[in-house]
């Protein structure tokens, strides 16, 4: 199929283009590579795909040296006429959007940016899917939108009117505005709530980075809730492989033919267990902080996943026993020499 997977510099939709691209789907990778986090990392995930990263430019199109149906453009999601260009000259089968602006407590000091980028690029999205008939929206929503939901295992049934933080409203409105989309012009749309995904070439404000480098540098760690905080740690093989499976699946039109699932391990870990085993993995003890919750933090993650796995065929299947080690390795192997190449 031909494929946008927007994002692509991003954490997951870089392991994702690459594992479509190895599958000999002709993926389009996009990305506006902002400085949220250290471009020096979204660059090296590209160069891991084969793109020339010196020789990037907006809106030309670069071919990968390594995955021969696999190309990286930089567009920014507000560049509507951009996106219509691309969307005209590829006409693509199925669109995977994972561009966002993420992050919970940086929305609180940067609600522009996620009205921009949320709000604003994902219409965008819509209007370019909705012009060039593209066969299949799957976007990315998140485990935020739950709120102050005190029902546990989130499922997708539940109410989610009561979103913390703009992150997750943004998110929420995003669920929204692609149902409407989805039952006013018959286009197929699933949504994705993911729960706290991690792993190799991991986002650094996430919490196994920023413990894992913590506790590597030998500096404190602040521990929020006073260490009462439990999360649903999903693994990135397992979120591409489902994202890979649901992409393949058209929802039924009923009253739309839109889809909605959460997409977690479904097993929450506590917060210290998770600390405890990448102080085994680093043979280093924690300098902990114990701090209050924070504004717009939630206790506890935890996700229903019968529908998906219904649907998918698949159940996520690494603990953090596994895949927290494989996310040192990375940390220690390839992104500490990477520091110090940039710095």
């Amino acid at each position: 199929m031909r494929i946008l997977v927007t994002g692509s510099a991003g954490f997951i939709g870089f392991h994702l283009a690459e594992k479509l691209a190895r599958m000999n789907h002709r993926v389009t990778g996009m990305d506006n590579i902002n400085n949220y986090y250290d471009t020096a990392l979204k660059l090296a995930r590209l160069e891991h795909s084969g793109i020339d990263t010196e020789h990037i430019e907006d809106e030309k199109p670069l071919q990968s040296r390594t995955l021969p149906s696999y190309t990286f453009i930089k567009i920014d999601l507000c560049s509507k006429p951009a996106i219509f260009s691309l969307f005209e000259k590829k006409n693509f089968d199925c669109v995977i959007n994972l561009a966002a602006q993420a992050g919970v407590r940086y929305s609180i000091e940067n609600p522009e940016a996620y009205i921009a980028s949320n709000i604003t690029g994902f219409f965008n999205i819509l209007e370019a899917v909705r012009h060039f008939k593209t066969g299949h929206l799957v976007f990315a929503s998140s485990s935020s939108v739950y709120g102050l939901n005190e029902k546990i295992p989130f499922s997708v049934s539940d109410k989610t009117d009561s979103p913390v933080s703009l992150y997750a409203a943004t998110k929420k409105s995003n669920e929204l505005l692609a149902f409407s989309y989805s039952h006013l012009y018959s286009i197929p749309m699933t949504g994705l709530r993911f729960f706290t995904v991690y792993g190799p070439w991991g986002r650094p404000d996430m919490a196994p980075f920023i413990f894992t480098k913590a506790i590597i540098e030998g500096k404190p760690i602040k521990v929020f809730n006073n260490g009462s905080m439990k999360r649903d740690f999903t693994y990135i093989d397992d979120v591409v492989e489902g994202i890979v499976r649901i992409a393949s699946i058209i929802p039924e039109a009923s009253p739309a033919p839109f889809g909605l699932f959460n997409i977690g391990y479904g097993q929450p870990v506590d917060l210290l267990s998770c600390i405890e085993t990448i102080e085994t993995c680093t043979g280093k003890k924690a300098e902990k902080q114990f701090l209050p919750m924070q504004a717009g933090d939630v206790p506890v993650t935890w996700a229903e996943t019968s529908d998906f796995e219904k649907a998918s065929g698949y159940k996520p299947k690494t603990g953090i026993d596994k895949g927290i080690p494989q996310f040192v390795n990375w940390y220690t192997g390839k992104y500490l020499p990477l520091t110090k190449v940039t710095k």
